[in-house]
C-alpha cells in the first residue's frame, strides 16, 4: 500500500500536470460508462439473441444476472488488488479483459459461452471502475474533487438511459453481436489514455487477502442481488426468493462478526466512523433506488400501459439523460454558492417529488408534457449524485481511499438492485391485491410514488450533516 506521504507526493506531482488531472476523470468515466452501459443494454436485444443462440428469452435472462452476480462477488476485491499490485496495473488489466469478454460474448455460440463470457465480463468490471475512481481519489486535489465527480457521476446516469435505445437501435440495425462489440475501441481507447496519462504506483507492502470475509461478502452479496432481482421474476418461487434474500442477510451478519476480528478485512466498516461517508451510504443509496428503478419503472409505463415501442420508449427516457448532461455544467458553480447540505437536503425532496409526478403520467398525457418533466428531473437527479459523490470521499485520507471506493461500489450496486427489487415488489403487491392477472397503469404508479417517497426521506439523513461539510472540495465555496 502506498504511505500517506508517496500519494500525496503523487498527488502534488500530478497537480503540477493540469492536463492529467483534466484527463483523469475522462478515463474513469469512460469505464464507468462502459460497466453501466453493459448492465442494462442487453435487456433490449434478449429476444433477437434468444433465436440466434437457439433457446427461449426467459432463460436469456440468466445473461444478465450472471453479469450482476459476478459484479457483485468481485467489487470487495478490488481494494485489496490496488493496494496489493498497483492501481495502474489492475485498472489496465481490468479494461483488456472486460473488452476480451466482450469479444467472447460476441462470439458466443450457445447460451452456455454467453454466460461464461459474461462472468468474466462482470468480474472485469467490477475491478474497473472501482479501481479507476482509485485512481482519481489519489491523484486530483481535495480543492477540484467536486469537479472531477461531476464529471465521472454522469456515466452512471447515462449508462442505464441509454443502454435501451442504443441496444435497440443496434439490434434493429446491425445486429445483436455489436452491443458487445462496441467496448473494443472504448477499451482500447481508454489503455492508451491510461498508458499515457496515469504514471505507476509500486506498492510498498503486499496486504494478505482476508479470504474469510471475502468468501462470506461474495456469498452475501450475490445471494442479496439475485434475490432483489428474483423479486421481479414469476419463474422463481417466493420461498427461493426469500431463501436467497434471507442467505444474503446472514453471511451478511456473519461478515460484520468477522470484520470487527480482522485485522484486514476486505470490506472496512470502520469507514463508517465517518459521518459524512456514512451519511453518504445510506442517503445516497435511498436516492439511488431511483437509478435502477426509473429505466424498469417507465419502460414497462410507456410500453404496457400506453402501448409505445421498445425503441420509442427509449428516445423518451434519454430525455432525463439530456437534463443531466445540462446540469453538468452547473452544478459546481450550483454546490459552490448554497453549500452541500442544503443542496443534499433539499434536492433530495425535489428529485423525489419529479419521481411521484411520473407516476401521473397517462396514456392522454401530451409527450412534450413527459418529456419536460423526465428533463427537469434528470437535471436534479445529476445535481443529487455529483453532490453524494463527492461527499463520500470528502473527508478521507488518501490511505483510506483504496477502501473506501470498493465499499462504496458495494454499496451502489446493492442499492441500484435493490430499487429494481423493490419496484417490481410493489407493482406485483398492486397486482395481487387488485385481483388482477396482468399489470395495469395503477400498479406502476404506487411503485413510482413510493420510490419517489424513499427518495425524499433520504433528506432526513442529509439533514444530520454539519452546516460547513465538505466546503474543502470546492474551491469556488472556500473563497
Amino acid at each position: 500500500m502506498l504511505t500517506d506521504s508517496e500519494t500525496k507526493s503523487a498527488g502534488h506531482e500530478s497537480g503540477n500536470d493540469s492536463t492529467a488531472i483534466r484527463m483523469i476523470p475522462f478515463i474513469v468515466g469512460c469505464a464507468l460508462f462502459m460497466q453501466m452501459l453493459d448492465s442494462t443494454v442487453v435487456a433490449t436485444a434478449l429476444p433477437v439473441m434468444a433465436d440466434s443462440l437457439h433457446t427461449t428469452a426467459v432463460e436469456m435472462n440468466v445473461t444478465i444476472t450472471s453479469y450482476l452476480l459476478a459484479l457483485a462477488v468481485f467489487v470487495p476485491i478490488s481494494s485489496w488488488a490496488a493496494d496489493r499490485f498497483g492501481s495502474r496495473r489492475i485498472f489496465i488489466a481490468a479494461i483488456t479483459l472486460f473488452a476480451v469478454s466482450s469479444i467472447g460474448c460476441a462470439s458466443s455460440q450457445n447460451l452456455m459461452e454467453l454466460v461464461i463470457a459474461r462472468i468474466f465480463q462482470g468480474a472485469a468490471g467490477a475491478m474497473m471502475v472501482p479501481v479507476g475512481r482509485i485512481i482519481l481519489l489519489r491523484i486530483t486535489p481535495k480543492d477540484q474533487l467536486l469537479k472531477a465527480m461531476s464529471f465521472i457521476s454522469m456515466p452512471a446516469l447515462l449508462g442505464p438511459i441509454i443502454g435501451p435505445p442504443l441496444g435497440g437501435f443496434l439490434v434493429t440495425y446491425a445486429s445483436w453481436h455489436w452491443i458487445f462489440l462496441i467496448n473494443v475501441p472504448v477499451g482500447a481507447l481508454g489503455i492508451a489514455l491510461v498508458l499515457r496519462y496515469i504514471d505507476d504506483d509500486i506498492p510498498e507492502t503486499k496486504p494478505r487477502l482476508d479470504w474469510p470475509g471475502f468468501i462470506l461478502s461474495g456469498i452475501a452479496l450475490a445471494a442479496l442481488v439475485s434475490g432483489f432481482e428474483a423479486i421481479g421474476r414469476t419463474d422463481i418461487s417466493r420461498m427461493n426468493t426469500a431463501l436467497l434474500i434471507g442467505t444474503g442477510l446472514g453471511c451478511g451478519l456473519l461478515y460484520v462478526w468477522h470484520a470487527r476480528r480482522a485485522e484486514d478485512p476486505i470490506i472496512d466498516l470502520s469507514l463508517l466512523r465517518t459521518q459524512s461517508f456514512a451519511v453518504s451510504i445510506l442517503g445516497g443509496n435511498l436516492c439511488r433506488f431511483s437509478v435502477g428503478a426509473m429505466p424498469f419503472m417507465l419502460a414497462l409505463l410507456l410500453q404496457v400501459g400506453f402501448g409505445m415501442t421498445p425503441f420509442a420508449t427509449g428516445l423518451i427516457t434519454f430525455t432525463s439523460a439530456v437534463g443531466a448532461l445540462g446540469m453538468k455544467l452547473m452544478v459546481t458553480h450550483v454546490i459552490g454558492r448554497l453549500g452541500f447540505r442544503p443542496v443534499l437536503v433539499y434536492n433530495a425532496v425535489v428529485t423525489g417529488v419529479f419521481v411521484i409526478v411520473c407516476g401521473f403520467f397517462h396514456q392522454s398525457t401530451p409527450v412534450w408534457m413527459i418529456i419536460a418533466v423526465l428533463f427537469v428531473g434528470g437535471t436534479f437527479r445529476s445535481l443529487q449524485f455529483t453532490a453524494i459523490n463527492t461527499l463520500t470521499y470528502a473527508d478521507l485520507t488518501p490511505a483510506d481511499m483504496s477502501r473506501a471506493s470498493s465499499f462504496a461500489a458495494m454499496a451502489q450496486q446493492l442499492g441500484i438492485s435493490l430499487g429494481v427489487g423493490c419496484a417490481a415488489l410493489i407493482m406485483n403487491l398492486s397486482t395481487n391485491w387488485r385481483g388482477a392477472a396482468h399489470l395495469e397503469r395503477v400498479d406502476v404508479m404506487w411503485a413510482f410514488f413510493i420510490i419517489g417517497l424513499l427518495a425524499v426521506a433520504s433528506a432526513a439523513s442529509f439533514a444530520r450533516l454539519p452546516a460547513n461539510t465538505a466546503e474543502h472540495t470546492n474551491t469556488r465555496r472556500r473563497r
